[in-house]
């Protein structure tokens, strides 16, 4: 299946990105790279064009490796000092095991259920799972066109996502692992909310 125009492009993407979060771009990052110690195992999952690692963790000399279903993307990241792996996390593989597993801004390509994606990340971490979701979407929109284009323009190549998470209905996603949450906030100005959990 084809991706959408912004996943075919790094720079496209990035330029939406940094449309959608303003000022607060580089804070979405920020918060998840403080988490994460100099030197460190990392798995990204989803990684997209991996600017958490090429802008926030490659000065930390950590060993990154993003997975990915778009293969531009895992390429790209390769060139720039990286690991990539080209990867569809709809498939039941088990996750490469790293100190810290990340998901930003992706968790929501996996509902209605996205507890097993969740799990097997929670399977695969030594230390800590990192989530970042968003909370504030275009896709949730009362506007009906920008509603149904935010969802059109978001499929990552496995299909377009009706769904997204809203602040309540990521709360209560993570109740199910409360004995393991260790931290949650809201970042990017309220746009995500940072969940960590203890492997």
């Amino acid at each position: 299946m084809r991706a959408s125009v912004i996943y075919r492009n790094r720079t496209t993407y990035e330029l939406l990105m940094r449309g959608l979060y303003g000022r607060h771009y580089g804070a979405r990052y920020r918060a998840i790279a403080e988490l994460v110690p100099d030197g460190a195992a990392v798995v990204d999952v989803c990684c997209g064009p991996a600017t958490l690692y090429t802008r926030y963790l490659r000065e930390k000399d950590v060993e990154y490796t993003g997975l990915d279903l778009n293969e531009g993307f895992i390429a790209r990241l390769d060139e720039a000092g990286g690991h990539g792996r080209v990867w569809n996390m709809h498939s039941d593989d088990a996750l490469p095991v790293a100190d810290y597993l990340v998901m930003q801004a992706s968790l929501y390509h996996f509902l209605p259920d996205p507890a097993p994606v969740l799990d097997r990340m929670l399977a695969a971490a030594r230390k800590q799972v990192i989530v970042a979701e968003p909370v504030r979407n275009m896709a949730t929109s009362d506007n009906r066109v920008l509603a149904a284009a935010a969802r059109r323009f978001t499929d990552a190549g496995d299909g377009a996502q009706e769904h997204r998470f809203t602040e309540t209905s990521l709360d209560d996603f993570f109740r199910a692992y409360q004995t393991r949450v260790a931290q949650r906030s809201l970042i990017a100005g309220g746009r995500e909310k940072l969940y960590v959990l203890t492997a």
